[in-house]
């Protein structure tokens, strides 16, 4: 019975060196795919993960409970800062 392919509407162009592109060729095919299946395949793999990294903060529990009383804690009186936060910057005319 013949595979039958999902449309896709979207389409992506990039513009690699000749070096990049037969790099990216030979891994494709060491894979036995596509290079438009290598690259979709890989990047979307990495896109994922890097997009998950940047939603979590993981930290130990002991960690996690200094971290929620630091932001449970009232802010610390800096005079400095007080001070600087309460003259004219240099953008107030």
């Amino acid at each position: 019975m013949p595979t039958i392919r999902k449309s896709k509407p979207a389409r992506l162009n990039i513009r690699v060196s000749q070096h990049e592109k037969d790099v990216i060729a030979k891994a494709a095919a060491a894979l036995n795919t596509s290079i438009s299946g290598f690259v979709l395949q890989h990047t979307y793999s990495e896109a994922q993960s890097l997009l998950a990294e940047q939603g979590q903060i993981r930290l130990p529990d002991k960690k996690w409970r200094a971290f929620c009383k630091a932001l449970d804690a009232p802010p610390k009186d800096i005079p400095a800062l007080r001070k600087l936060l309460s003259e004219p910057g240099v953008f107030d005319g």
